[in-house]
């Protein structure tokens, strides 16, 4: 079977599939013939270590890769990359754009050295000399979108493939907006995200997002396009996903669900009955590599912290896990933070008591920092420890950490966090 893995930057959930008004069509008629995972999230909601927990199934804290790649932050084992490992189970393995588990992914030499170091194959990537900006690597994403249809038509079918395609969108700095292009994305009439302020700033950032969105998924739909019109779709596993939560304060970088929660439509050929349905189940990004080597026929690695959830394709009933685990280490800079979440409870720990306030290195720039700076936010302190009840407050606002009628709880979660930290190799107290 073959397998083609599609990712994009900083996007969340923020796509139609998940309920947003965006324009994300091809997307959602993908998701209606796959099937779509409500509760999945990322290990480490920071860019390299998301992605590099994905591809080994192991947490950053394990695989080495605690920050970011260009930062000289790495993956220890590369041949527990799911490129290599796939590779050495007879699959060609193709990158096409972004992979941010190795060095950059740009300019191409650089990108091209670092595919070969992660086990891939063939780099399709195009060159990307025309790039003076970040709107122009939207155009980059599309030409790469075309080097993978190209892939589809031409596959000979000699062996499978693994094939990652991977876009700068929806990372900041957003596009700007043409007069053409605020009739169809007005920022007069936009919703923001729900946990930013709403106002003519970031209606118009959000705006400039939904811009992002619609080049993004114009490369999708051309992918599908290639696939189906090239008899592979249904020998193909298809996923879609993000690293994580929006390139927002609240969000990237921290373990609020705004953060650590992500997209996630995965089709699996042979499985109809999982086609359309949705999954609500909690599971992690590290899973996919286990779950993969189940639906292929190939041994799980040794090394996988992740869970097979294969069977969810035959009875969307079926429950993985209880709880998922992720962290923070690196992302600018150091801000060492683990947490643990259930279904209904989020326990957080910070560990630099050093430095209580917010962070601002790990936030990346945008109107919305700008204006909680301007508004006194370096006056605030984080709280070390923070517990939320996700019934009754799923924006995670109010901190229970210190209320004795959440006691036994926090107890419990502080409980398994440490024997989490200390099974997998990492102790902070």
């Amino acid at each position: 079977m073959n397998i083609l893995l599609m990712h994009t930057h900083d996007t969340g959930k923020y796509i139609s599939p998940y309920g947003f008004h965006v324009p994300t069509g091809h997307l959602m008629e993908f998701a209606k013939d796959a099937m779509v995972f409500e509760a999945m999230f990322c290990a480490s909601p920071t860019c390299s270590p998301s992605r590099g927990a994905m591809m080994t199934s192991q947490y950053s804290h394990c695989n080495g890769l605690n920050g970011l790649s260009q930062r000289g932050h790495d993956i220890t084992e590369k041949k527990h990359h799911m490129a290599s490992y796939l590779h050495e189970h007879g699959y060609h393995s193709i990158l096409a754009g972004v992979q941010h588990e190795r060095d950059f992914w740009r300019p191409l030499w650089r990108a091209e050295r670092a595919s070969r170091d992660l086990g891939y194959d063939t780099n399709l990537s195009v060159e990307d000399t025309f790039v003076a900006n970040d709107t122009d690597l939207l155009e980059w994403d599309w030409r790469n979108a075309e080097r993978v249809r190209g892939f589809l038509d031409s596959y000979d079918g000699s062996r499978p493939f693994f094939l990652s395609y991977g876009t700068h969108a929806t990372h900041r700095i957003y596009p700007e907006l043409s007069d053409e292009d605020r009739k169809q994305y007005d920022p007069n009439y936009i919703a923001v995200p729900g946990n930013v302020m709403n106002n003519q700033s970031t209606r118009e950032d959000t705006a400039r997002l939904h811009k992002s969105l619609a080049s993004y998924d114009r490369c999708f739909g051309r992918v599908m396009q290639g696939l189906k019109e090239s008899g592979l779709y249904d020998q193909t596993i298809i996923i879609y996903t993000t690293d994580h939560g929006l390139p927002n304060p609240y969000s990237k970088c921290g373990l609020k669900d705004a953060g650590m929660a992500v997209s996630f439509i995965m089709r699996v050929p042979g499985f109809p009955q999982s086609m359309g349905r949705v999954y609500d189940g909690l599971l992690s990004q590290i899973d996919l590599l286990p779950t993969l080597c189940s639906l292929c026929g190939l041994p799980v690695p040794g090394y996988a912290q992740g869970r097979d959830f294969s069977a969810v394709f035959k009875d969307p009933g079926v429950r993985v896990r209880d709880e998922v685990f992720a962290e923070v280490n690196f992302h600018a800079s150091y801000e060492p933070q683990r947490c643990i979440r259930t279904d209904r409870y989020k326990y957080i720990e910070y560990y630099d008591n050093d430095w209580k306030q917010y962070n601002l290195a790990n936030c990346d720039e945008s109107v919305i920092k700008q204006a909680l700076v301007e508004g006194g936010i370096m006056n605030r302190q984080k709280a070390g420890e923070q517990l939320y009840d996700l019934l009754f407050d799923p924006n995670e606002m109010e901190n229970l950490n210190s209320h004795p009628d959440y006691a036994t709880i926090k107890n419990e979660l502080a409980g398994r966090l440490k024997a989490w930290r200390e099974e997998t190799g990492i102790r902070f107290r």
